[in-house]
């Protein structure tokens, strides 16, 4: 039988196009702190910057005025933002301490819950396990939190630049001195159009990659300077969808087994937002085995099953999404989130808490942490690694880290399978981690070999199931057709390979066209999926992939 390993043709990350020693152009626009990433943990570290800024200015302290900006690859804040979500608001407490959670952009406090085991037509209910347990949480939506978080930091004064990709880091020997920005206007072969614009280089004394999950300057960055993790970094894809139904839903629902293969590791959700509308998604760990697992095409599978279709019939799918997801863990997380010049937050830094679902606090925790550490080191005058260090110190000391900790290996167990793995995590729960608390070692997502399968077909009805193109129309995506390729490919790949990356991608990006891979680089949205197990991911002009309102 025919295996495939992903990283025999996956392209190296393209250094020589990301960290970039040019002298910053002459028009380049200058401010003191740049966040990377107009998401939670972006704008949550400038928001907490100002209003450090602005109490040291009422005070008298001396800084001075400091400009901050925040640059962000969709049209708007909010359009490439998609989360499940259910939010712990600890760090929107922390950030508006003068502000009830009434206040804060939030649908509905979690009422109710349960887990359920699924087979192909039954559900089992099971015991909340403490990690998922969401008293005191609310259910929200990512894009609603972030447009909240934008007007915030832009009453503050922080410059917040939409329709922004940062494509290239700015170097001068160790240290990272800013960001350029990605050209648009480019035809699909690469060649400048009558509507070109080149891109901007804009140069910080501080650079916070914000980026999101598979941060491509933040990789770059750890891969330059060698950053080591104990395990390497792996990922989940999520598609996610939202329904306007016929049925109210008032419970947060969580669900483990069918329609996953039992050695693919996942689950899925469903939540209510309003009386009538629900958001649910399917999320598989991209460790999977065999090349023919689709995503999306389990979560129209899914939709079927007697827990869910009840509450679907009759409804509509009002939008559609996918993203990937850091599961790595605590023995996935960098050595160190800083260097000369620069911080790495958030997801981009691996701070997801997979056995309780959560990264939105983390990452805005980190944000807090960050604006709290580049704070000081703007009074000291100083702004190399030693005196960022104490950002790491910060994270380590606190909730982050120690949540992150309580759960390292809960994820990683089901590298055994999901009976063993369930066990395992179940152990772990039971002792606080302690239990089968060494290291469990592990691979990266394109290492793991899969087993090739013939892909399988899809049926969608239009109503209750969807093709991956219909999907992508839901998502927003206004990408024009003329776009270049901002996928990198190894040259010509096998036939199972080519099948594989059509089955993974949630998006349609990838078909087999005459024995060949062909790449349709418009309909991406940014999932990030491809690069982990295939064709890079490389930044494009602004405003390119979802447009997303409600995720």
């Amino acid at each position: 039988m025919a295996r495939v390993r992903p990283s025999d043709t996956q392209p190296l990350l393209p250094l020589d196009r990301i960290i970039v020693r040019d002298a910053p152009s002459d028009e380049s626009i200058e401010v003191d702190v740049l966040f990377v990433g107009g998401g939670p943990a972006g704008l949550a570290g400038a928001i907490e910057l100002a209003h450090l800024v602005e109490a040291d200015a009422k005070a008298a302290g001396g800084l001075g005025e400091i400009s901050i900006a925040v640059l962000e690859k969709s049209a708007a804040l909010g359009e490439h933002s998609l989360s499940g979500s259910v939010v712990n608001p600890i760090a929107f407490r922390r950030l508006f301490p003068d502000l009830k959670d009434e206040d804060f952009p939030f649908r509905q406090p979690v009422k109710h819950e349960a887990v359920y085991l699924l087979t192909k037509n039954r559900s089992f209910r099971l015991p909340t396990p403490p990690t998922m347990r969401n008293h005191g949480n609310y259910t929200a939506s990512l894009c609603e939190m972030v447009r909240w978080l934008g007007k915030k930091a832009e009453e503050l004064g922080v410059d917040v630049f939409a329709g922004f990709p940062a494509e290239k880091l700015l170097v001068s020997g160790e240290r990272v001195i800013g960001v350029r920005t990605a050209p648009s206007g480019l035809d699909r072969d690469g060649r400048q159009s009558s509507s070109y614009t080149p891109g901007t280089d804009v140069v910080a004394r501080v650079t916070a990659l914000a980026e999101g999950s598979r941060g491509t300057l933040a990789e770059a960055y750890i891969q330059w300077q060698e950053i080591k993790s104990e395990n390497p970094q792996i990922y989940a894809l999520g598609v996610k969808e939202i329904w306007e139904t016929k049925k109210p839903l008032d419970t947060v629902i969580h669900t483990l087994g069918w329609p996953l293969p039992g050695d693919a590791f996942g689950g899925s959700f469903m939540y209510p937002l309003e009386p009538n509308v629900v958001g649910l998604g399917l999320v598989v760990g991209l460790d999977y085995r065999k090349t023919n697992l689709d995503t999306h095409g389990l979560l129209q599978e899914m939709k079927r099953h007697p827990l869910f279709r009840p509450y679907l019939e009759g409804g509509e799918m009002v939008e559609w999404g996918a993203k990937t997801i850091p599961e790595g863990g605590f023995y996935s997380l960098p050595d160190r989130r800083f260097g000369h010049g620069v911080v790495i937050l958030g997801d981009s830094a691996g701070f997801v808490n997979v056995p309780s679902l959560k990264g939105i606090h983390y990452a805005m925790q980190s944000g807090i942490f960050a604006a709290r550490t580049i704070f000081d080191a703007l009074k000291k005058g100083e702004t190399s690694a030693p005196y960022l260090a104490s950002y790491d110190e910060l994270v380590r000391d606190s909730f982050i880290t120690d949540d992150i900790f309580r759960t390292r290996n809960m994820r990683l167990a089901f590298k055994s399978g999901f009976v063993l793995g369930g066990f395992k995590s179940v152990m772990m729960t039971l002792t606080g981690g302690r239990l089968f608390g060494k290291r469990i070692p592990i691979e990266t997502d394109a290492d793991v070999w899969k087993q090739a399968r013939s892909p399988k077909a899809l049926q969608p009805d239009g109503e209750l199931t969807f093709s991956k193109v219909d999907a992508v129309f839901k998502s927003g995506n206004a990408t024009r057709d003329t776009i270049p390729s901002h996928l990198i490919t190894e040259g010509d790949v096998d036939r199972e390979v080519a099948e594989m990356y059509a089955s993974m991608c949630p998006a349609g990006v990838y078909e087999l066209v005459d024995g060949k891979l062909r790449v349709n680089a418009p309909n991406c949205v940014d999932c990030k999926a491809t690069d982990v197990l295939g064709p890079r991911w490389m930044p494009r002009e602004g405003g390119s992939g979802p447009s997303y309102k409600r995720m």
